[in-house]
């Protein structure tokens, strides 16, 4: 994904569609909206104009753009938002690992290794704001105590 005479760029998994490198990273498909990642990059300008009026990409893609310094997940050189993924319950990590075509650029898998991709696939980029669980680890302001607390009580 890096340009020649580029240097090596990180990539967030859960990105802005419309930034000018954004790529298509994965359909949300089923009833449960897991991602089912594509064998290869899309470049995102080339499918935005595809999607219905009215329909939110995100609702339907998962995209990926470049990981930027002013990103409000940001916690010094690390990803807030996988740190707060990480608190919750961990899927079956004997799992297959899905295919990426990311994950040599992927800043999720570069700070925290193959636990980041067992939990990817879940990820929604645009969270119902019913959940109030996706919307507390969407909030970069939400701590990883304030989440425990909050799993624990719903328990």
């Amino acid at each position: 994904m890096d340009k020649p005479g580029e240097e090596h760029v990180t990539w967030c998994p859960s990105g802005e569609a419309h930034r000018p490198e954004s790529v298509v990273l994965g359909v949300r498909s089923g009833e449960n909206g897991q991602v089912v990642y594509l064998s290869e990059p899309v470049p995102a300008a080339q499918v935005l104009p595809t999607i219905p009026e009215g329909i939110a990409p995100h609702r339907v893609l998962r995209f990926a753009s470049h990981c930027v310094s002013g990103c409000a997940n940001r916690v010094g050189d690390d990803c807030g938002l996988i740190q707060r993924i990480q608190t919750l319950p961990s899927p079956d990590a004997t799992a297959a690992v899905p295919r990426c075509h990311l994950r040599p650029h992927c800043k999720w898998w570069n700070q925290t290794g193959v636990d980041a991709c067992h939990r990817c696939p879940a990820i929604t980029t645009l969270g119902s704001p019913d959940d109030e669980l996706a919307v507390l680890v969407a909030d970069p302001s939400t701590t990883t105590e304030q989440l425990r607390s909050w799993i624990a009580a719903a328990e």
